[in-house]
């Protein structure tokens, strides 16, 4: 291996080996030797057909073990050696654990030419080298066939990298090599340096030969450093990019076989530049990337690799955690032709030049300490290096290149065949002297450090040249590519097998339902045909005793009747039958209790007893009724009607009972969903969501909670878990819950939002980062994929939604929808910034596409509801329209994608951190969705001001957005300033496009319409013009006509209720008849539908039906005071509808 010069080398010395290896306080161990045996070659004959004699040579750590004896090649090209050698493994010496992982067995085949009166002549024929790793990964010996590459016979001759044969080599240790501790906490550490791109132009081909060098220093134990060295970088002119896949290399010099080079079974496979690590992966570089992959480069395609042990490891992991960053440095150096003897005194300075271009490029290497994360791979940009800026970022104070210049670059054959530097005899003596001194590495270390460098170098002027040099690496924006690799993770990741198992553990998944259905069933129809049977058995007897023939066709008097009863009783009780009848029917009652009521074990308590027997009872009397029905009449009984509101009826009436602030009726409504299917975890949901609008948190968890336990790997279900479990500060819970949702679902981009936002509050920065980072990179891949489906919906026969511009509907004057006409809009005041930006850590991130970008597929996980466009805030009032629904523009950020999400559930307080995230990365100023997002949260606190400042910056930006409008309404309705609510309204239904939610924005207009009375403009009444009167019946159109468009689009019992209004209100009696009808139908507790249909009714003369429906307001509590006014002037003045007149 290459080392600079005052390092010591990997053969004179183990100081690096040791600090890698094993910790400093550590007891020496005794050497451990390794067997090696070499078996058999394969197929020498296709390497070279007339080979006859030959040996094996076997190499280690840049030492001969020995040769095999020479061996006669047989006809099918083998040749048994059954040589073993061996070698021994400790770590005070020179093979050391760090050896085993880095250093190769090099086999070398030699053939042995006899020829009489002369002396034996050898040529190697292959090489072939075997990988000591597996005697680190807990094996004692292994068996592998080594691929044989052929040597070739000249640099002439063309360079052959497939392998023509095989070495059978078996490798053994008496005992292994880690004990079981270094086995399970010690780490393997891997580093492929890939190429340089877009390296200076000052990197020639021709001129004097070069050697590109970059280093990495990697911690070990104590404040020792561990570097791994990459040399022999080849400069490629531009052309070809490099082809992927191609093989990794051993970092292996002097070898003889080229094709020996390539690691088995290890490639470089590249990948999108999207899904990197480093620098250089935005969508923006992509250009520049491709541009520079087939320019001029230097290529290294070299891996190295480290062994740590357990404290090495607990190092490794506290230096990235102090600094993220780590250098990686870079340089040229010029080899001069090789002369001989000494150097003269005024050759020093050429040699302190050789070193040129010295930069460093910065490795983040944080997202090793997420969980679950091995590898790293990205490019990362060059610059000149600086000490003070290097030591600023990373900490670092020792450069290998620039603190120890004078390079050993010919000590171990690290150079190209024939290329050799002049070394300072001075620094050979010392090393010399010090390895025959002590055998002690970290005293060699000590002293090698001390080596004084040459006196006619002035240092500056050096710091100087080298930093002009690499100031050419940021004009030319160079940057390498590399992988960090792992062999475990630092921080281990919870298995989706353990987070599963800890969820169930705290909420257990419901049993499911035996299968009782069809047992039930049997029972009942058992009991029925007991029933009917001892019900035909009666008639017999009854006709025995009075005969078939009823007088007066039918018709019997009661007290006939009675007495038949009395003496049809009689008979059955002394002839035995009745008793025999009860015994009969015993047992089809004891299946209906075990089958149908899952009743097996006694009852605790006699309350609990006489309770079950009175339900049981009106049930066998009912069911007596349904069999006799089937048993008298031919026609079987119709079966009851299906409830004419369906889930997403019921849905509805609780989202306007939120509007209404009718918090008890929405919470009945959602009872009422969850009663019909308990099975349904939606419905759960929903009503949780609801929960957390009122802030009852406990029992929003609940309704979560059990949602989950219908389906533990339900991704929604576990995100609100984990939201209700913040806002409980259950902290450690809502850390599982968030990681099994990212488990369960890796492209869900909310998931890992809220994970990052969630360990912000823990203070957690690197999880934080590494989960915003996941969560930018799959929306990023979400939105390239949107853009790559062509758009295709023009031309296609796609039905145009309706929309308020297909009916006839008020529509503002032109004079409005200018800019100029925003009502009471003021935009010289900036909204606050959300309190929680200036705590934010995150990095600065970019925006993922431009805000017109198409919106990416939301996963299953995002939908709350289908019909779930937006919450209602907790005032009452709709909320905010989704960000990305309508005209207005799509989420283009992490951030604004998850407070579309966290709007729908009510989650407000995470709204307030996602939004301080996207005011600091945004650019070009806030958007449009930000400034409606902001105002929903201000409209939650009723802070009407600031609502209505940020109201006014989305006009603003954006003036033709209908959400933006409807949200301004909603403000003003809530204020109570109805004209201006109905001018806001009025415009966001008169664009083309609709609005998030325009069911509420139809039945407040709607409103407004039918108790608008007369309207006085401010201008008349500054100038005290008499007011102006409202043409009532055009009001009421205009009622009449929004309340239909909203129940052709979503019909409930409230919009039939306001157009039955209008309808009475026109006096159009049959169609207000009709209205009210169909809402009586959707809610028959509605108590103003009852009044106004009394009403109608005591119009109509039919006093009987006015009587009831009035019976019926009342007895809803009919609160509306005029309507109620109205109802009891009209029976005063037509004298009937009041039962009390």
């Amino acid at each position: 291996m290459e080392v600079p010069v005052g390092l010591p080398s990997r053969k004179d010395s183990s100081a690096l080996g040791t600090a890698a290896a094993l910790p400093s306080e550590s007891q020496p161990t005794p050497a451990k030797p390794v067997q090696v045996t070499v078996l058999e070659a394969q197929n020498l004959k296709s390497i070279k057909s007339d080979a006859s004699v030959t040996l094996v040579r076997v190499e280690y750590n840049g030492a001969v073990l020995g040769d095999s004896c020479q061996t006669q090649v047989l006809p099918d090209g083998t040749a048994n050696y059954n040589f073993t050698t061996s070698f021994e493994c400790s770590p005070s010496g020179p093979n050391s654990l760090d050896s085993i992982v880095q250093k190769l067995v090099l086999l070398t085949v030699i053939e042995v030419h006899k020829e009489k009166k002369q002396k034996e002549k050898t040529v190697p024929l292959g090489q072939a080298v075997v990988d000591l790793l597996p005697l680190l990964q807990g094996q004692c010996s292994f068996k592998v066939l080594a691929p044989l590459y052929a040597v070739p016979a000249s640099p002439l001759e063309s360079v052959q990298l497939e392998a023509k044969g095989g070495l059978e080599v078996t490798v053994c240790t008496e005992e292994p090599l880690l004990s079981a501790t270094q086995l399970s906490d010690g780490n393997l550490l891997s580093v492929t340096l890939e190429a340089a791109y877009s390296v200076p132009e000052a990197f020639a081909a021709a001129g004097p030969l070069q050697n590109f060098m970059a280093c990495l220093q990697v911690p070990a134990a104590g404040e020792k450093e561990f570097p791994l060295l990459f040399m022999n970088g080849i400069l490629k002119p531009a052309g070809e990019k490099e082809p992927l896949p191609r093989p990794k290399k051993w970092p292996l010099a002097n070898i003889m076989a080229p094709g020996a080079l390539s690691i088995p079974n290890s490639f470089i496979v590249g990948g999108p530049y999207e899904d990197e690590d480093g620098e250089l992966n935005k969508r923006e570089d992509m250009e520049f990337r491709i541009q520079a992959e087939s320019t001029k480069r230097v290529v290294w395609d070299v891996e190295r690799r480290c062994y740590l042990d357990p404290a090495a490891v607990v190092i490794l992991q506290k230096r990235i955690a102090e600094c993220r960053y780590w250098p990686v440095e870079v340089c040229r150096v010029s080899v001069g032709s090789p002369s001989k003897g000494k150097t003269s005194k005024s050759d020093k300075g050429d040699e302190d030049k050789q070193i040129s271009f010295h930069g460093v490029a910065y490795v983040n290497m944080v997202p090793l300490l997420c969980p679950g994360v091995k590898q790293i791979r990205g490019a990362f940009r060059v610059f000149a290096y600086h000490s003070n800026e290097v030591f600023e970022k990373t900490k670092s104070q020792h450069s290998v290149f620039r603190d120890l210049r004078k390079l050993s670059l010919s000590k171990e054959g690290l150079w190209t065949p024939g290329i050799g530097s002049p070394l300072s005899s001075a620094v050979h003596s010392k090393i010399q002297k010090e390895d025959k001194i002590t055998k002690d590495p970290t005293r060699r270390m000590s002293n090698l450090l001390k080596i004084p460098l040459p006196d006619a170098i002035a240092e500056t002027e050096n710091d100087t040249s080298l930093s002009l040099d690499g100031q050419q690496y940021i004009e030319a924006e160079t940057f390498l590519v590399m992988e960090i690799k792992l062999d475990k993770a630092l921080v281990p990741k919870r298995s989706r097998e353990e987070l599963t198992s800890r969820v169930s553990q705290m909420i257990p998944p419901r049993p499911p339902l035996p299968a009782r259905t069809e047992g039930a069933k049997k029972a009942v129809e058992y009991y029925h045909n007991h029933v009917t049977s001892i019900a035909v058995a009666i008639l017999s007897e009854y006709h025995e005793l009075f005969g078939k023939q009823l007088p007066d066709r039918g018709a019997i008097d009661p007290q006939t009747l009675q007495e038949q009863k009395r003496q049809l009783n009689l008979e059955l009780n002394r002839s035995g039958k009745y008793f025999a009848f009860k015994e009969q029917l015993k047992y089809a009652v004891v299946k209906i209790v075990r089958e149908k009521y899952l009743k097996t074990t006694a009852f605790e308590t006699q309350e609990q007893l006489q309770a079950f027997l009175s339900e049981l009872y009106v049930y066998l009397v009912d069911q007596m009724h349904v069999a006799l029905n089937q048993l008298l009449f031919e026609e079987a009984a119709p079966p009851a009607p299906p409830p004419r509101v369906t889930e997403d009826q019921l849905w509805l009436f609780a989202r306007e009972a939120e509007v209404n602030k009718d918090y008890k009726l929405a919470a009945l409504y959602h009872q009422q969903r969850v009663a019909q299917d308990q099975c349904n975890i939606q419905y759960r949901l929903d009503y949780g969501i609801f929960c957390l609008l009122l802030e009852e948190r406990m029992k929003a968890q609940e309704c979560f909670r059990e949602a989950l336990s219908l389906d533990p790997h339900h991704v929604q279900s576990l995100l609100l878990c984990g939201i209700v479990a913040v806002m409980l500060q259950h902290c450690e819970e809502a850390e599982i819950f968030f990681e099994d949702a990212c488990c369960l679902e890796p492209s869900n981009v909310v998931a890992w939002t809220l994970s990052g936002l969630f360990y912000e509050l823990q203070d957690n920065n690197i999880q934080a980062e590494m989960a915003f980072r996941e969560a930018k990179k799959l929306l990023q891949a979400q939105l390239a994929k949107e853009r790559s489906i062509p758009e295709a919906a023009e031309g296609e026969g796609w039905e145009k939604p309706i929309s308020a511009a297909d009916v006839k509907a008020p529509s503002p004057s032109p004079e409005e929808r200018s800019p100029e006409g925003i009502p009471n809009g003021s935009a010289d005041k900036l909204p606050e910034t959300a309190e929680h930006a200036q705590d934010c850590t995150a990095p600065k991130e970019e925006a993922t596409a431009p805000e017109a970008a198409p919106k990416a597929e939301e996963s299953p996980a995002e939908q709350v509801h289908p019909r779930f466009q937006s919450s209602t805030s907790q005032d009452g009032q709709p909320a905010a329209p989704s960000p990305g629904s309508g005209l207005s523009q799509p989420p283009c950020t992490i951030f604004m994608k998850t407070v579309e999400f966290l709007m729908k559930v009510n989650a407000v307080q995470f709204v307030h951190r996602a939004l301080a995230h996207e005011l600091l990365n945004l650019q070009g100023g806030p958007s449009c969705a930000y400034y409606l997002t902001l105002a929903q949260t201000y409209l939650l606190k009723e802070d009407f001001s600031k609502c209505e400042e940020c109201l006014c910056e989305a006009i603003n930006i954006n003036y033709l957005n209908p959400n933006v409008w409807a949200q301004k309404g909603h403000l003003c309705y809530q204020k109570g300033n109805f004209h201006e609510a109905k001018e806001c309204y009025e415009r966001a239904i008169g664009f083309v496009e609709d609005a998030a939610d325009m069911h509420f924005i139809y039945l407040r207009l709607g409103s407004i319409y039918l108790e608008e009375k007369e309207v006085r403009s401010k201008k008349e009444q500054r100038k005290g013009i008499l007011p102006k009167v409202v043409d009532f019946r055009t009001q009421y159109g205009q009622a009449k006509q929004t309340y239909l468009l909203a129940c052709k689009n979503s019909a409930s019992c409230l919009t039939w209720l306001g157009v039955g209004i209008a309808c009475y209100r026109l006096e159009e009696m049959v169609e207000a008849e009709d209205a009210l009808s169909e809402a009586n139908a959707l809610n028959n507790t509605n108590a103003e539908v009852w009044g106004y249909l009394a009403l109608i009714c005591l119009q109509g003369g039919r006093e009987r039906e006015a009587e009831q429906c009035y019976k019926y307001s009342v007895k809803l509590g009919l609160r509306n005071d005029a309507l109620l006014r109205e109802i009891r002037a009209a029976q005063h003045r037509l004298g009937f509808g009041d039962p009390a007149l």
